[in-house]
């Protein structure tokens, strides 16, 4: 299945880094107007390759030809220059710039000069693709969704020739993400090739011409997406005999765990958008989910939840009988409760600081300290155990968490929360960029912890899974939140219907109470 007139051809490329071969001999094709799938589980080699693509880093042995001729590239300004465009999934961004200032960094200075006309083209693109990215926000005030836009606008504003894709659609709604195909399949028309990486084998099948799977660092088969089914490329990734999710049994949990009560909060930015008389109930032995669209008040929750935000007052949030609202995040932890974040690199982890280290950060009560003393080989243990049971692929126990793929780290950090066997766990958006194995794996793990009698709430965009998990499912819409009803009581498009605001007029006033 090699394609004809190769824009960009891969010959043995290896990258060796100290304990890994990230890549071993990998050769691939890609074709002018090709869309082109990059599959394989965290941590096989998908970033390493596309970096070396992208010029970020160079390979150690192997060859790469541009239009037919080898060319090393040396950096990502170079790969810029020579057509090709790529979208990390960690976002590159500078988050005290705007976002038309963001954009401006990665266009030729004679374009910059011009900025109304720059902004000109932000407004058209963002309104054109229904990217809803406004030019004038700064970048620390978006949410994860928001940035993840501001990132295929950037490449999307240039004449790219080749423009590479890291899980593009992980926080996007269905309308962008149709939105976004249709961009992709115009400049696929044009002659523009697309690499594709996405754990979102649905939309794989859906969009890609051609799929190449990586295992271990090697290319270990190619198919056409059209002619197979999420499950059979499942099985090419992953391995037929690996656990993949399921729909599991839902539950009725019992008596109450934490309760929020008419919680308001203003924004935190002049952006942001708030929290507006939140009602809800969390109960023991299930878990219920929080579907909405990126930027509706979903940080916020989690911020007053957690404890990071303590501005609501002391009877907004009770833990049993008790009120928390004024309770900083360590205080909250110490009542049972435990917090996967949205950002996981650089608030669930210290990017610079070991495995062991981070392990410390949460876990210092399970007898990691003595007498004001930190044990250190007890932290070690800690940590290679957490690794080992959530099968995290990285080098040892003391490797920096920013080496891991963001799949691993994910794994690693809900392992480490679990770990705590809480109470009450709070979990932010648990599969974002995650692998279908690894998905699997920590939705069994939310199931587990929920059997044994812990009330977990998890913030997801991606509402396939809120049905697969959850027990009750509400939705959360510029700051106000849904009544919550059982899973088996509603379906997908009624709260797609929901978390575009359809149960505002109706039921907002209920706020989370409901419990059927």
């Amino acid at each position: 299945m090699k394609p004809e007139q190769s824009l960009l051809s891969l010959w043995r490329v290896t990258k060796r880094y100290p304990g890994v071969i990230a890549n071993d001999k990998v050769s691939l094709d890609l074709a002018e107007g090709e869309i082109l799938a990059l599959l394989g589980e965290n941590g096989a080699g998908k970033s390493t390759l596309v970096k070396m693509i992208y010029g970020v880093i160079q390979p150690d042995e192997g060859g790469l030809l541009w239009k037919g001729k080898e060319q090393l590239i040396r950096s990502p300004n170079m790969a810029r220059a020579m057509g090709i465009g790529m979208v990390f999934q960690h976002f590159s961004v500078f988050e005290t710039l705007t976002v038309q200032e963001n954009i401006a960094l990665s266009l030729d200075a004679g374009v910059v000069k011009d900025a109304a006309a720059l902004r000109a083209k932000i407004v058209e693109l963002s309104n054109a693709y229904e990217l809803k990215v406004e030019p004038d926000r700064y970048v620390h005030n978006l949410s994860i969704g928001e940035r993840q836009r501001l990132e295929i606008l950037r490449c999307l504003i240039q004449d790219v020739k080749l423009l590479i894709l890291d899980e593009p659609t992980s926080v996007l709604t269905p309308q962008e993400v149709a939105g976004l195909f249709k961009v992709l399949r115009t400049l696929a028309s044009q002659g523009c090739s697309i690499l594709f990486i996405s754990h979102k084998l649905k939309e794989v099948t859906e969009l890609c011409d051609r799929a190449v799977i990586l295992r271990g660092g090697k290319v270990s088969g190619e198919c056409i997406p059209s002619q197979e089914t999420p499950e059979s490329i499942a099985g090419m990734m992953v391995g037929s005999d690996t656990q993949l999710s399921e729909r599991y049994q839902k539950r009725i949990g019992s008596d109450e765990l934490m309760v929020v009560n008419n919680l308001s909060v203003p924004p935190t930015n002049p952006f942001g958008t708030g929290l507006n008389k939140v009602n809800l109930s969390l109960h023991r032995g299930e878990i219920l989910g929080i579907a909405g669209v990126a930027g509706n008040g979903q940080e916020d929750l989690l911020e007053a939840l957690s404890g990071e935000d303590t501005r609501a007052a002391a009877d907004n949030i009770l833990i049993g009988k008790r009120k928390v609202g004024k309770l900083h995040a360590g205080e909250r932890r110490l009542l049972g409760m435990s917090y996967v974040p949205t950002d996981r690199l650089g608030q669930g982890a210290v990017p610079e600081m070991s495995l062991a280290d981070n392990t410390l950060l949460t876990s210092a009560r399970k007898g990691l300290v003595s007498k004001g003393l930190i044990l250190p080989h007890k932290v070690v243990e800690l940590a290679k155990t957490i690794i080992h049971r959530n099968d995290v692929k990285c080098h040892n126990a003391h490797a920096q968490a920013k080496s891991l793929s963001g799949g691993n780290l994910q794994k690693f950090i809900i392992g480490r929360e679990v770990d705590q066997n809480p109470e009450i766990l709070i979990c932010a958006h648990p599969t974002w960029g995650v692998d279908i194995g690894a998905a699997s794996a920590i939705h069994r793990q939310l199931i587990e912890l929920r059997d044994k009698g812990a009330a977990i709430l998890v913030v997801s965009e991606d509402i396939d899974e809120l049905f697969m998990i959850s027990d009750r499912i509400a939705a959360l819409y510029e700051g106000q939140l849904s009544a919550a009803v059982h899973t088996e009581q509603t379906n997908i498009e009624e709260i797609g219907k929901w978390i575009a605001g359809g149960f505002v007029h109706n039921d907002s006033e209920q706020g989370g109470q409901a419990y059927a």
